[in-house]
């Protein structure tokens, strides 16, 4: 019986339109085989071009299979030369475009959620150069498991100006977008609606204004136990690891006097969170969060908008768990910044088959059985 092989189409065929950004006398392999040998390297664990060529090397024979290599495997030079030289917006875009079309849920019609935050790469600084360490700010959907996109900055702060940047690619028609304290801009809730998104934002010191008007807001009416106010609440109760989490949601509509009406047009609602947390040790601790909304959400649905945020912090940690990312010493941006987005491919990769194992033994399940492997780039988990 014939071997079914990697269907190629599934990831080869995304960079047809992308441009090869190679001479055509230096193109001694092609880039679609190139990518694929990257992908496949990274779902192994490989952190760098020395890595996923090492890793083809020994498997050779299997790749021969089903890539067309007309010169062999790619050298570390070769496929760090194309890493380098990839345009990472239009990269990412053939991803996007592909991928996250074929791997879209079934929602049953509400929002998807769209997660956006940023991480330091803490190892991609060069002093020598005067560089400080490479930020990227991406966008995570999170009931589908899937990287959407990232813009790569100098420095943290930059992030203001990354998020436009990485929003303005995505469809977010019928989506709602979550960004903590650093993206409560009103630029960027304009650019959402716009977009025909909606938000969920977090406020906190970096407006003050706001934030003091939300909290006394709802500290006079919690004084009334909320009688007086018509909202839609949600209350969560999770036990794990020792500890249990009782998480509280309340969201109204802004109230017809509310101060910041002509300034933040865009808001429709505002939402109180509270997580409770008692511990192992007899500790009780508390957090409290205030947001702004572009919609009067439902109490479950505006939860899941603030709960699910913090799955990009998950697929963060991934990455310098799993990925070891922060241990990277890449230092030249556009390959630092390739590098990085195929991580968060890899993740989705990963998280999208169905067997119950945490993403690093998913990781050494790739490395050890090429059988796995294919599953695992031809989306097959059932």
């Amino acid at each position: 019986m014939a071997r079914q092989g990697v269907n190629i189409e599934s990831i080869g065929s995304y960079f047809e339109s992308l441009p090869d950004p190679r001479h055509t006398r230096n193109r001694k392999h092609l880039l679609s085989d190139i990518v694929v040998i990257a992908v496949g390297g990274l779902v192994c664990g490989s952190d760098g071009p020395t890595a996923i060529h090492r890793g083809a090397t020994n498997r050779s024979e299997w790749l021969n299979e089903f890539l067309r290599v007309p010169n062999g495997i790619p050298s570390r030079d070769g496929l760090r030369r194309l890493l380098m030289a990839l345009k990472p917006e239009a990269f990412q875009k053939c991803f996007r475009d592909g991928i996250a079309a074929a791997v879209r849920s079934d929602d049953g019609g509400r929002a998807r959620l769209i997660a956006i935050d940023g991480k330091t790469c803490r190892g991609s600084h060069d002093p020598a150069e005067g560089l400080g360490p490479l930020h990227i700010v991406s966008a995570w959907a999170r009931e589908e498991g899937i990287a959407l996109g990232q813009v790569a900055t100098e420095q943290k702060s930059n992030a203001i100006t990354a998020i436009p940047l990485l929003l303005k690619p995505i469809d977010l028609t019928a989506a709602v977008i979550t960004i903590d304290a650093m993206g409560c801009q009103k630029e960027i809730a304009r650019d959402i609606v716009a977009g025909g998104g909606d938000f969920v934002i977090a406020v906190k010191d970096n407006q003050p204004k706001l934030r003091e008007a939300i909290e006394t807001y709802f500290r006079d009416h919690l004084e009334r136990d909320l009688q007086d106010l018509t909202y839609r609440n949600d209350e969560t109760v999770d036990r794990g690891h020792g500890r249990i989490e009782e998480r509280s949601y309340d969201v109204t509509k802004i109230p017809s006097d509310f101060a910041f009406q002509k300034e933040w047009p865009w808001i429709k609602a505002i939402g109180y969170a509270v997580r409770i947390v008692q511990h192992a040790d007899g500790r009780e601790t508390d957090d409290v969060q205030y947001d702004i909304l572009s919609r009067y959400l439902s109490g479950k649905r505006f939860g899941e908008a603030s709960r699910g945020h913090w799955s990009i912090e998950s697929m963060h940690w991934v990455l310098d768990v799993a990925f070891r990312e922060d241990d990277s010493r890449t230092r030249e941006r556009t390959l630092g910044n390739n590098l990085s987005w195929l991580r968060r491919f890899a993740i989705t990769l990963l998280k999208r088959h169905t067997i119950k194992d945490s993403i690093k033994g998913k990781m050494l399940r790739c490395l050890m059985s090429t059988d796995f492997l294919e599953e695992i780039l031809t989306f097959h988990g059932d």
